[in-house]
């Protein structure tokens, strides 16, 4: 999970430009799951019961904690390299504006993309306003899937290029600070 949090116990957020409160079942919740859901067949039910309250209670307040922008996300994050991907790259593409949505929809549904998402162009050095994740067990693999993308984009493509990852980046996410 991956939280946007303040020292304190009250937070103004992004979404909404109000004051949230925090109140000790929502920090509890917030230290039980920091370092990432329990992995265990029912993971609600687990910080439930090292918090003392139903598991139902946990859903409401994580719901209304992402509804906030306390929470930003609650998703898997897949270690690639661990699973034997180690030619990552993020593509980037220079799409025309008026069609990233309809392009970028088409991208990220392909299995090998893991992120897809617009991103502002920086001209005129940076021309790219279109990104995408594609992991691969070589170079080769991954120029591969890069010209299926390519080739799905067709005329919508006015240039691309490969960003190969070097390292592996940070994997976890912020830390609640008492």
């Amino acid at each position: 999970m991956s939280f946007v949090m303040a020292t304190s116990q009250v937070k103004q957020t992004p979404q909404s430009g109000h004051n949230v409160h925090l109140d000790d079942i929502d920090r509890k919740i917030i230290q039980a799951t920091q370092a990432g859901l329990p992995l265990v067949s029912r993971p609600y039910d687990d910080i439930a019961m090292q918090i003392g309250i139903s598991a139902d209670e946990v859903l409401k307040r994580m719901c209304k904690m992402q509804q906030c922008g306390i929470i930003r996300r609650i998703a898997a994050v897949p270690n690639h390299y661990a699973l034997g991907y180690k030619a990552n790259g993020m593509t980037v593409w220079d799409v025309p504006d008026d069609r990233i949505d309809e392009l970028g929809k088409q991208v990220g549904t392909l299995e090998f993309v893991s992120h897809c998402y617009h991103r502002p162009r920086y001209l005129p050095g940076w021309r790219y306003n279109l990104f995408a994740m594609v992991h691969a067990h070589t170079r080769e693999e991954a120029l591969q899937l890069v010209s299926r993308i390519a080739d799905l984009l067709g005329e919508g493509c006015r240039g691309h290029d490969v960003l190969f990852s070097t390292r592996i980046l940070k994997k976890t996410c912020m830390r609640l600070i008492s």
